[in-house]
């Protein structure tokens, strides 16, 4: 079984304790909203950290976090940290963790090295000198070592070096938590999953009241609402990487067998409308067979539209209206200026709509001027490398004004 961070090797037959440390990952400016969610999820001394958060999890917990966590990028099982320095510095804190007690000679696993502010410029060689490490403990302690296998491995080792400071985990999933499967036709920078949730989370949204992106691109805010709309699990269709564990995996597949029964039998049909716009052909065209692909279509209405012209919301007259607009020159109209000229033109459009509350994420910072409405609020976020700021702007009746 797996030992915690500083925990004393035991047995590979002794029953797992109740709870172990875990972390999730999430993009920058969303830990503390990742932090809400895996509370009621039922984590223990859960605590917000740079780009992830801390918690505690039993292997039952661990699994439905994983099945309905939808702001968490990774989960992981840390298993040690220490200083290092150089290759063997490396090679030397890898080969103390106790790798025997969770691949058998038999396994495949895979390396995955990132890097910070480290005297090492290739992560490549940094997961090189991890797994010589590994496969030299396991001969060593098994008489036997594991395959490499890059592409489906049954145990996933995640490196993280941080100037000197080594860490190293187990993804308990296997591949990143956004990669929901339903993003078959993906248009230029497109939003993450999990980005798009957490935004969903923090204008609180619940499904129970209709929704309206009038830029939708490829769909991911319309996919993710309808996902929250219908109560269902974002990751209840998916196969993770700890099912495949020797030492866990006829454990994790019945508990996973039972978190996704009680997920699909908890589904509802999604009680408002959920409807997207776009002025490109080819985004309708996407964001339409990505719909079909997270089976939304019953719940998803997509339509070509310019958003700086009165948009077809005939039978809504209220809702939230979200949105992630261009950052820069994609809609060629002259640059900066361009852009806020056309941000200025959606501001009065989108601005006399009424009975609308309006969540946008803008990543450029002309943007909050030129819209010229002012915010109720104003949340920074980070879009990948971008800095961004989440503006949330209140709903008005007839005749008033947003400010």
């Amino acid at each position: 079984m797996l030992a915690a961070t500083g925990v004393e090797t035991v047995a590979v037959v002794q029953v797992m304790p109740r709870r172990l440390p875990l972390f999730a990952t999430a993009a920058r400016g969303t830990e503390e909203l990742l932090a809400d969610e895996l509370t009621e999820l039922g984590a223990a001394r859960v605590r917000a950290d740079r780009g992830g958060v801390r918690f505690l999890a039993n292997l039952h917990e661990a699994l439905r976090i994983a099945v309905w966590s939808r702001i968490a990028m990774r989960l992981l099982w840390p298993l040690a940290e220490a200083e290092v320095h150089g290759a063997e510095g490396l090679y030397d804190a890898a080969h103390e963790v106790p790798w025997e007690e969770h691949l058998d000679p038999g396994a495949t696993f895979a390396v995955e090295a990132t890097l910070r502010d480290s005297e090492h410029s290739h992560s490549g060689f940094v997961a090189l000198k991890i797994k010589d490490a590994l496969v030299d403990r396991l001969r060593e302690r098994r008489g036997g070592r594991p395959d490499v296998d890059t592409r489906r491995p049954d145990v996933r080792v995640i490196a993280h070096l941080a100037g000197t400071r080594l860490s190293l985990s187990l993804d308990v999933v296997g591949a990143p938590l956004n990669r929901r499967g339903y993003r078959v036709r993906p248009t230029v920078a497109p939003l993450k999953e999990t980005l798009a949730a957490a935004i969903l989370r923090a204008v609180g949204y619940t499904g129970d009241e209709p929704l309206v992106d009038p830029m939708c691109g490829s769909g991911t805010f319309l996919i993710e609402a309808g996902l929250v709309a219908v109560h269902r699990a974002p990751g209840v269709h998916r196969t993770f990487g700890i099912e495949r564990w020797p030492s866990l995996g006829a454990e994790a597949r019945s508990s996973l067998e039972r978190i996704r029964a009680e997920a699909r039998g908890g589904e509802r049909k999604a009680p408002f409308p959920i409807r997207g716009f776009d002025r490109s052909d080819e985004a309708v065209e996407a964001a339409w067979a990505n719909v079909r692909a997270a089976r939304l279509e019953r719940e998803v209405s997509i339509a070509e539209a310019d958003a700086t012209r009165p948009l077809p919301l005939e039978g809504l007259d209220h809702g939230l209206l979200v949105t992630n607009p261009p950052y820069g020159d994609r809609l060629g109209q002259g640059g900066q200026k361009g852009m806020k000229t056309f941000y200025f033109h959606l501001g009065e459009r989108l601005g006399a709509l009424r009975g609308f509350r309006m969540a946008v994420l803008s990543g450029n910072p002309g943007f909050e001027a030129a819209f010229h409405h002012r915010p109720l609020r104003r949340r920074p976020l980070w879009n990948g490398p971008i800095e961004c700021a989440l503006l949330e702007y209140p709903a008005t009746g007839p005749g008033e004004a947003r400010g």
